[in-house]
């Protein structure tokens, strides 16, 4: 019921003490029922409505702990018996309010105030005066039906929709001529019989006449406005604001029956017939309205025939409308959630898969809001002053988007609480029937039709009260979702920087997520008044002036309430922000997770996290222990509140009686939770405006300005590009610009090379073509469409095939050449999967060089007009970089513009014009051999070229023979490859099910009966769990003896005497209470601390087994499910499931206490109870196979939206410059609406349990009263029957609350399921070994063998190395040469063990390497790697994570790495900062740093991975150097893309296809003309010869 309800689907509560708690006074009997089924209902389900805190992937966001929920029943746990059948006659009970306004008619028959008719019709004829303004308004001053839609489709109309519309019109008109029938009749009998029908005064009749006027004006002009509006029009649905017209005429309607039964059952005043014959209509009439304005819009055929409101339909395809279950339900379909039959029926056969789920409603798919939402937005950040956003104004375009939810929610809240209050209302009347009262002789059945309609109507309105918010609140979650991923497309880089990706993510994953759970609150600020009031009226008829001290004595408690929540706000606030950071620091770590395996870092980096992690728990703690003192308060305040208003009693002299007394304990029960609900309503207010607050100040940050390029349409000019006096600076800034004084023009089809030192300005160059740079000043001029392909090569995880066509239709042929051209053919033919492999997240198993084509080949499949390319050559090795410049930048391109940035000056000499850069100028610009000679910026990167090359001079290149040496070596390379296809054909079957990236697992079925045992188990062993039991069975044991003693101890009536003294009363009552409060206390106490140890424990765990997994986990599993897991999960695990866990026990407890009183009362009510109960727990049986599937569905849903929307962040310079914006937002969009479809459909799979489990208890309650009402009186004590009926009630609301409470705890259960999947992930081998420690100075040769060694990444995929036996002698430079993808960097990863040789050994110095530890090994070892990494840190601890080294030696390392001066240009030196991912460095620094690294580290065995792949020749050769002199004596390995980076080295190694294919000295191989490496080196020679 309202329990509660979270985010996980339901709302659920923080508050430690648990839903279950009772109250420590004592509950009567007919309390319970008294103060409301209603209040009850609302506050107790109510309580709990939001405790959920909004959790995402950065957390839950703890809340002030809500009250516990209580089912829809007495607030707290149903009482005790009062009475046992042998005590006395008891008064009428608890909830007989004897003071009520019925018992005081009976003394006096003077109607009280809310009954008097003039106060009902001057309500109608309000009602109906404005209606008739509004519609004599919209007549007046509407525009006519626009013709376009009439004519829109003539044959339209004719349909079931037209059929609705006449019902309706014809209705309307019955209506209006009845309403002037009975108006005339009214009037004609008041003027004939001046004195007004019996029993109504002269002002009652007035306000009778101008009622039956109102209402006749009003539904004439109605009517005739609907007669214009529908008649023959195919209007397929009524207006909103009509429906809800309907909805609140029923509600009047309902209302005056209502009031006329209480008058005659009640009060026994003869109402006349005329008021019946009217109700009767109108409730008839509403009803009919009612069906045909929700059934018009369902029936329609398809799309095409919705009236096309704003153009918005046009692109809902015709399957939505029958694809979701909503739309197209009926009337009573939707009233009884039936339509949710086929899902479920789905579930119960199979596990749901994302598939069965069916779709949204249009208007709940982001296509069906966004286009409303945006122009609500617009219009707010289009008025006034101020900033462009803000939370206020948000909210104002949010209320607009949804207001129709907002209104017929606040409409069902209202009919639910009025119903509500009948029960406590009348039960004082059933009690006097059963009595014997003449009065009420003829009328038990109609008491017994009012009590069951009004359950009804509170069943009906509390269910879809609380479905429609949930509905609101996905829209208003996907509508925000929707505009921050837009603005997170066009964010300027200095906006991009201001903000870490993690702050991003939690924008979308937290914020809008609270924001969407607020819905659950909207209306409380206006319901808790109209609770107080309901609950203070009862209180003073029963209690007269005392209620007052009543009021105080809540007041007094509610403010002690808020100090122990302020504190709680705080607690959260720091932990959120703590978890931030940790979250921050752990998306970088599981990014830059290889090299801190390479490097031997990862223990140091967990430390980090667990440091990190310590901190929050140190809020945590906090925060968990607050919340037990909030529950204190709360359980102690009906027991506080009760001695202040029975002192007050005894002091003014009203005497306590014990029906008085259970009538106030109920109705204290009913005022504290509307105040409790208040503080809680205000926090949540504040969390989700700081929200909003954070969501308004993303949207207001500066985006990329749109006019800083001028673009052309293609072929509108012969100047493809122009820059004239351009001045650009990346942080904005005219003091320090980062290109100044630019001017160059390109014309169409030319080839422009841009070189330069690293940090020239080179990148910069190409992103100010883009827009990408703010200007300061000049103008850039593009002409056609841009395909850019950026340095550090941008691949989304998906499909290969998907990379490339990036969203363009598929044309064979032209994707063949593509793939030709940038030579992947034999790449994915390598791959298991060919071009429908999935690739990991950021391109993880792919190499750095098929990152880089399968970029270039997305660009060329575009098929622009200027081509940028930001030195893309470098990552790919030496023949497939001249293959890719011959075929793509020569060839595919020739006619094309193409401006590319390149360090390898063979490829200049071909470019039309060549840029040279320096310091952010172009320092030279014009032909190769024009500029050449005229100054020295060229000239100094040619001469570092040439010195590279002098080692080539031992070759003599024939200049014919070119051709023939580029045609012999592809030859050659292939038959190499044809031969291994055929030793490769075994391998072939398994690879079947080799996709590195698998689905995520989700566990199916049940959650096993272990995992729960785990969670209890974990802390100390279980052995708090049987503390908590207790404590909660004492407080269950103590609660039921107070209320006996408040029923025994006071006396029945005025004149009985009282058994004990009023003093001795109130002592005992206050000694039971206090002492159940204290158990409250431990038990709060006990529950914290085990959950604060579990959450810690499984954290560590968790941590620990991810941090110590192989790498393959980590290239086969997204980052987000990690980060899901460590944010979401843990969230749940922290504040949430040991309340769970207490919320089953403890409702469990309470229904076993209740019928052990019951069994002494009432044994009948079981006849129905037990079969009730069981097809209850079969429902829920049924229930929890879907709701279980479509919970876990919501959690694998959601890492998409996350990952999407970082690596859209990441990627968002690439998607504008091919403009490919739309495209993304709509993938965005389809995300957002796979997510919202399961958590839709569970909010209604829950409303459709919750429905039946209600009907079921108001069938057992409606038994329970005919049973009653058919006894002959004296029969059965009324008293008891009362208390029957109070606990059959509450039985039912319990039981209710108790399948509940288990479906939730599965549901969230699944957290701790997840984290422990991740705890048993398989481990890496031991980090270090004990036995046999290796000598300190190990390896002291360096000598590394390989031995038959064969590698595969997974044991579903082939092997890349294919045993190879290879030694690379001690104190040499061995190169390793070969292909892209020909298994050069799975070398290395086998000699660091971060793959396993599957078959085979790697000795180093004669030593195994797999009998060492991990980090025995990886710390003897250095590796510069291929993509250069920098932590989010200073330059300091990016050198020396472990703090081994001083000051003078990193210094030192700098110096070294050519890295000193500009470290020492900063302000704060060795602690100058470094953004996440080292972003404000150029990518050629960072390797510089990694090239520190090693300096410091000096290890015997050095392994360049492609090291230089980012530096420009100059700086190149420097690094060899820097090696040379620092690694004189180690073993270095160098896989090189540049052949003159492995030409000095003592040997080659040449793989191919995982084969050693030729090994020897370089002058040596060189020598043999045939042999593949001469070949190579031809090639490459060729090509630079061209200087």
């Amino acid at each position: 019921h309202r329990l509660l309800r979270s985010p996980g689907g339901h709302r659920h509560h923080q508050n430690p003490d648990f839903d279950l708690l009772t109250s420590p006074t004592s509950d009567p009997p007919i309390t319970a029922w008294l103060p409301s089924v209603a209040a009850a209902a609302r506050r107790g389900w109510v309580g709990t409505r939001g405790g959920g805190r909004c959790l995402g992937p950065q957390g839950p966001e703890p809340r002030r702990s809500r009250p516990p929920p209580v089912p829809l029943y007495n607030p707290r746990p149903p009482a005790p018996a009062l009475h046992s059948p042998s005590l006395r006659p008891p008064m009428p009970t608890a909830a007989s309010p004897s003071s009520s306004p019925f018992a005081a008619a009976m003394a006096e028959p003077a109607l009280p105030v809310l009954l008097q008719p003039a106060l009902l019709h001057g309500l109608g004829a309000g009602a109906h005066l404005l209606l008739a303004l509004a519609v004599a308004a919209r007549l007046l001053f509407a525009p006519a039906p626009r013709g376009k839609e009439s004519a829109a489709a003539p044959g339209r109309g004719s349909g079931i929709r037209l059929r609705w519309g006449q019902f309706a019109v014809r209705a309307t008109w019955a209506l209006a001529a009845s309403e002037v029938f009975l108006g005339a009749y009214s009037l004609v009998s008041w003027y004939l019989d001046n004195s007004g029908e019996a029993g109504w005064g002269a002002p009652d009749a007035v306000a009778d006449q101008a009622d039956a006027a109102a209402r006749a004006v009003a539904w004439l002009l109605l009517a005739a406005y609907l007669h214009l509006q529908y008649r023959g029009r195919g209007e397929e649905r009524f207006a909103a604001p009509l429906k809800l017209w309907w909805a609140l005429f029923l509600l009047l309607s309902v209302l005056a029956v209502a009031v006329h039964a209480a008058t005659t059952l009640s009060y026994g005043l003869p109402v006349p017939a005329l008021p019946w014959a009217r109700d009767a209509v109108e409730v008839l009439a509403a009803v009919a309205l009612l069906v045909a304005g929700f059934s018009a819009k369902t029936t329609g055929g398809s799309a095409s025939e919705e009236p096309l409101l704003n153009g918005a339909s046009e692109s809902r395809g015709d399957d939505t409308v029958d694809a979701s279950l909503f739309t197209s339900a009926g009337f009573l379909s939707v009233l009884t959630f039936s339509w949710m039959g086929p899902l479920l029926a789905v579930g119960n056969k199979k596990a749901l898969g994302l598939d069965d789920v069916p779709d949204l409603d249009h208007a709940d798919s982001v296509a069906g809001l966004l286009p409303s939402f945006k122009t609500n937005l617009e219009a707010q950040a289009g008025d006034g002053s101020g900033p462009k956003f803000t939370a206020f104004k948000l909210t104002k375009a949010l209320v607009r988007t949804v207001w129709w939810h907002i209104a017929v929610t606040a409409l069902y809240a209202l009919i639910y609480n009025l119903a509500t209050y009948v029960g406590p209302y009348l039960i004082d009347s059933l009690v006097q029937y059963l009595n014997g009262d003449e009065r009420y002789a003829s009328k038990g059945k109609l008491l017994v039709v009012t009590f069951i309609v009004a359950k009804v109507f509170e069943c009906l309105s509390q269910r879809h009260w609380f479905f429609r918010l949930q509905q609101a609140g996905i829209r208003a979650r996907s509508a925000l979702v929707s505009v921050v991923y837009q603005k997170g497309l066009s964010l300027s880089s200095t906006s991009r920087q201001s903000r870490t990706s993690g702050e991003m993510i939690n924008i979308i994953s937290v914020d809008a997520d609270r924001v969407g759970l607020f819905s659950w609150y909207m209306h409380d600020l206006w319901l808790v008044p109209l609770q107080v009031g309901m609950a203070l009226f009862i209180l003073y008829s029963t209690l007269g002036v005392a209620s007052l001290a009543a009021l105080g004595a809540t007041i007094v408690v509610m403010l002690a309430n808020v100090p122990p929540m302020k504190m709680q706000e705080k607690f959260q606030q720091k932990l959120m922000d703590c978890k931030d950071v940790r979250m921050k620091a752990t998306s970088e770590i599981l990014r830059n997770m290889r090299i801190l395996k390479l490097q031997g870092w990862e223990m140091k980096f967990l430390s980090k996290i667990i440091d990190l992690r310590t901190t929050e728990t140190s809020w945590l703690k906090k925060y968990l222990y607050t919340s037990t003192a909030a529950t204190f308060v709360f359980w102690g305040a009906p027991t506080f509140v009760a001695v202040v208003t029975f002192g007050a009693c005894m002091l003014l002299g009203i005497p306590l009686e014990s029906g008085k007394v259970l009538s106030a304990l109920a109705t204290f029960r009913v005022l504290q939770e509307p105040i409790y609900n208040l503080p809680d309503t205000i926090s949540m207010m504040i969390q989700t405006k700081v929200s909003l607050d954070r969501i308004a100040s993303f949207l207001c940050l500066e985006e990329l300005p749109t006019d800083s390029v001028e673009r052309l349409p293609s072929g509108s000019s012969n100047v493809a590009i122009e820059v004239s006096n351009g001045c650009f600076s990346w942080d904005g800034s005219p003091e320090l610009p980062t290109l100044k004084d630019l001017n160059f023009q390109a014309q169409q089809g030319m080839r422009v090379a841009v070189c330069g030192t690293v940090g020239s300005g080179k990148s910069s160059l190409l992103s100010c073509i883009l827009g990408e740079v703010p200007k300061l000043s000049g103008e850039v001029k593009i002409c056609g469409t841009t395909a850019y392909v950026s340095q550090t090569a941008w691949i989304q995880s998906g499909k290969i095939q998907d990379n490339i066509l990036f969203g363009k239709e598929m044309d064979s042929e032209k994707y063949d050449k593509v793939l030709e051209w940038c030579s992947l053919k034999k790449d994915l033919e390598i791959l298991p999967f060919g071009d429908k492999t999935v690739i990991g997240e950021r391109g993880i198993n792919l190499s750095g060089g098929q990152k880089q084509r399968i970029q270039i080949a997305r660009a060329l499949y575009q098929d622009a007009d200027i081509y940028l390319f930001d030195d893309p050559f470098s990552a790919v090795d030496a023949h497939t970089g001249s293959h890719l410049f011959k075929e793509c930048l020569l060839g595919a391109l020739a006619s094309k513009t193409v401006v590319y940035v390149t360090h390898q000056i063979e490829f200049l000499p071909s470019a039309d014009l060549i840029l040279v850069m320096k310091g952010g100028r172009i320092a030279q610009a014009g032909k190769y051999n024009d500029i050449l000679g005229s100054g020295e910026e060229l000239m100094e990167l040619v001469g570092a070229h040439q010195d590279a090359l002098t080692a080539l001079d031992v070759i003599d290149v024939a200049n014919g023979g070119s051709e023939t040496i580029s045609l012999s070596l592809s030859r050659s390379l292939s038959s190499a490859e044809e031969k291994d296809k055929q030793n490769g054909k075994d391998d072939g079957d398994k690879v079947q099910s080799g996709q590195l990236v698998q689905e995520e697992e989700r566990e199916k079925g049940r959650v096993g009966f272990w995992v729960y045992w785990k969670y209890l188990t974990l802390a100390y062993g279980g052995a708090l769990v049987p503390f908590v039991l207790i404590a909660q069975l004492l407080f269950q044991v103590l609660q039921i003896a107070s209320n006996y003693w408040m029923a025994w101890a006071s006396p029945v009536s005025k004149d009985a005497e009282p058994p004990v003294s009023t003093s001795t009363l109130i002592y005992v009552f206050v000694a039971l209470a206090v002492a159940s409060s204290l158990c409250i206390l431990i038990r709060a106490l006990f529950l914290v601390t085990a959950a604060y140890k579990t959450a810690t424990l499984l954290f560590n765990k968790m941590h620990m087994a991810i941090f110590r997994a192989p790498m393959s986990f980590f290239d086969s599993t997204p980052s987000g499910r990690i980060l899901n897991r460590a944010s979401t999960d843990q969230s749940e695990v922290d504040t949430n499931i040991a309340y769970q866990m207490g919320s089953v026990a403890f409702s469990i407890i309470q229904l076993v206490g209740i019928i052990a009183v019951m069994s002494q009362v009432a044994w009948q009510v079981f006849l129905v109870f037990v079969p009730v109960i069981i097809i209850c727990f079969w429902y829920q049986r049924y229930y929890i196979e879907t709701a279980r599937e479509l919970q876990r569905l919501v959690g694998v849903c959601k890492a998409p939206i996350i990952q999407h929307f970082a690596e859209s962040i990441t990627g968002s310079t690439t998607i504008r410059s091919f403009g490919k914006e739309h495209q993304f937002v709509s993938t965005n969009s389809h995300l957002m609406d796979a997510y919202s479809r399961p958590k839709f459909y569970n909010a209604a799979a829950m409303e459709w349990l919750c429905f039946r489990l209600d009907t079921l208890s108001s069938f057992t309650f409606a038994f329970a009263l005919v049973f009653l009402i058919s006894l002959p009186t004296g029969i059965i004590d009324p008293g008891i029957a009362g208390l029957a009926v109070t606990y059959g009630l509450n039985l039912n609301m319990l039981q209710a609350w108790v399948v509940w409470s288990m479906c939730n705890l599965e549901n969230k259960i699944i957290s701790v399921e997840r984290i422990l999947q991740y705890i048993s992930i398989p481990e890496e081998p031991p980090l270090s070994t004990s036995e046999d420690k290796l000598p300190s100075n190990w390896p002291s040769e360096g000598e590394i063998q390989l031995r038959d060694v064969h590698v595969r990444y997974a044991p579903q995929l082939p092997f890349v190395l294919k045993g190879l036996n290879v030694t690379f002698p001690g104190g040499m430079k061995t190169g390793i040469v070969g292909r892209t993808g020909s298994g050069k960097s799975t070398l290395i990863q086998a000699l660091f063990r971060i793959v396993e040789p599957t078959v085979g050994q790697i000795l180093v110095d004669g030593v195994d390497i797999c009998t060492i530890g991990l980090h025995d090994l990886r710390s003897r070892l250095s590796i510069i790697p291929q993509d250069p990494t920098m932590f989010e840190g200073t330059v300091r601890s990016n050198l020396d994570p472990l703090n081994e080294y001083n000051d003078n030696q990193i210094w030192e390392a700098l110096d070294n790495c050519q890295l000193g001066d500009e470290v020492r240009k900063k302000e704060l030196k060795l602690d100058s900062p470094v953004i996440e991912n080292g972003e404000n460095w150029s990518v050629g620094q960072r390797q510089l740093v990694c090239l520190g690294r090693v300096i410091l580290k000096r290890t015997k065995i050095l392994v360049l991975d492609e090291a230089t792949a980012s530096v420009d020749t100059a700086t190149d050769n420097m690094i060899q150097k820097t090696l040379r002199e620092n690694f004189s004596e180690a073993t270095v390995i160098t896989i090189a893309h540049r052949i003159t980076s492995v030409l000095d080295s003592d040997m080659v190694l040449l793989l191919d296809n995982g084969v050693a294919v030729e090994r020897d000295t370089p002058a040596k191989l060189l020598e043999n003309k045939s042999s593949l490496f001469s070949k190579l080196v031809a090639e490459y020679t060729m090509r630079a010869t061209h200087t």
